[in-house]
């Protein structure tokens, strides 16, 4: 099958959630399907990494967008369109005509578009369009609108409506539509009014190449975050793990650190570490698998926001025990105290850490089961052959 893949940022390298979905399912499907890609860069530089997609893709095509986000432009073209800005900051007009000319050039059996915000660039077309959810998005912008400064709240709240309005039109008008989890299906079927076009595809993990790197847990326990800061819960994640849950680890086990690892920190997330030398501020890091073989425990105090779950999958895949929200494993099927522990307030997330540091026994056993979890249900492998199977039956074509 010829399958044309449209994605607001380029697969690799893998920063962003995002971008380890994409590259690790274009690897399983190179084996079975030609995938031509169509995607969105920021920088010029992103240009040298077109070689390491070209190894999976029969094509791969880079569009540049704004290099940051609040230009004039963006803000103004925003205030005058029906679009949110979401939408406004990752369009690029000169896309529409090559997805055209690239439809006309060949026989593509199916669009697959990843997020709601890259549907504006598709021209009419009779080709039926895969629609890929990897988060709703209006619900991590209410959360962030919550705690915004009190003159934003108006322009936040205007634009929130924006983005609900677009998320579910673009979620009625594709042919099939993929969220990363049943808790997500069932969320947009009662937005929309039904789930027959919605499918689950979660989000794996490359559970070989985690168990490749060993782990070395350092003498002084370490506590870590992981996720990228262009996520707004990640955010409001660490801002409450450092002001409600740290002060309580760390009073308890005074040589305790706090290793917090993402892409993009802010400068408030950065000036942390100059208040406390115990919390170690780390962006983009070359390995993530040296974060959590190098760490005790992973803290995921996420309250808003829906879809992809890596940190989780991951920290599981490298034996690394994790405590974390209901919404932090949402949709995963884990079950408190056999491959996470699982809290919903700050003094209950404080003492699980506090107990994993001082109980070595307790912190192997969670290891050992969240290990073999993975193994059974998120491996891309077993992943890929479920949107493979999508693809097939859109195209209409035998397995």
């Amino acid at each position: 099958m010829n399958i044309l893949m449209l994605t607001p940022y380029l697969p690799y390298p893998l920063h962003s959630g995002g971008q380890i979905r994409t590259y690790n399912l274009l690897k399983q499907l190179a084996l079975k399907q030609q995938v031509t890609l169509f995607a969105l860069i920021k920088n010029e530089s992103e240009r040298r990494f077109v070689p390491e997609l070209e190894k999976y893709c029969k094509k791969v095509r880079v569009f540049k967008r704004s290099k940051q986000p609040f230009t004039l432009k963006n803000i103004m073209t925003t205030g005058l369109s029906s679009y949110p800005f979401l939408v406004i900051r990752n369009f690029v007009p000169e896309m529409t005509p090559a997805i055209q000319a690239e439809l006309n050039s060949g026989q593509y059996h199916l669009i697959h578009a990843e997020t709601f915000y890259m549907m504006p660039h598709i021209p009419a077309t009779s080709v039926p369009i895969l629609l890929v959810e990897q988060t709703i998005e209006y619900l991590g912008y209410e959360s962030y609108a919550k705690n915004a400064f009190a003159l934003l709240k108006p322009l936040l709240h205007l634009d929130i409506k924006k983005i609900k309005k677009w998320e579910k039109y673009y979620w009625n008008l594709c042919s099939q539509l993929v969220v990363m989890s049943e808790d997500d299906k069932r969320f947009i079927a009662t937005q929309i009014g039904s789930s027959r076009n919605i499918e689950v595809v979660e989000n794996g993990v490359d559970t070989a190449w985690f168990e490749q790197k060993k782990r070395f847990e350092p003498k002084s326990p370490v506590l870590l975050f992981v996720g990228t800061f262009k996520w707004l819960p990640n955010v409001e994640a660490v801002s409450f793990l450092i002001k409600e849950v740290w002060p309580t680890v760390r009073a308890a086990i005074p040589n305790a650190t706090l290793w917090i690892v993402g892409a993009s920190p802010t400068k408030t997330i950065r000036s942390y570490s100059q208040t406390d030398q115990q919390i170690r501020i780390t962006g983009d890091i070359a390995d993530i698998r040296d974060a959590f073989t190098q760490s005790h425990v992973l803290a995921a105090p996420v309250f808003s926001g829906k879809g992809t779950r890596y940190k989780i999958l991951e920290a599981l895949a490298s034996g690394t025990p994790v405590v974390a929200t209901p919404t932090a494993v949402e949709g995963l099927g884990v079950t408190d105290g056999k491959q996470v522990l699982i809290a919903d307030t700050a003094q209950a997330m404080a003492e699980n850490i506090i107990r994993l540091f001082r109980s070595n026994t307790l912190r192997q056993s969670l290891a050992r089961r969240g290990k073999d979890f993975v193994k059974k249900s998120f491996d891309w492998q077993l992943i890929s052959n479920k949107l493979d199977i999508i693809y097939r039956r859109m195209g209409n074509k035998p397995a």
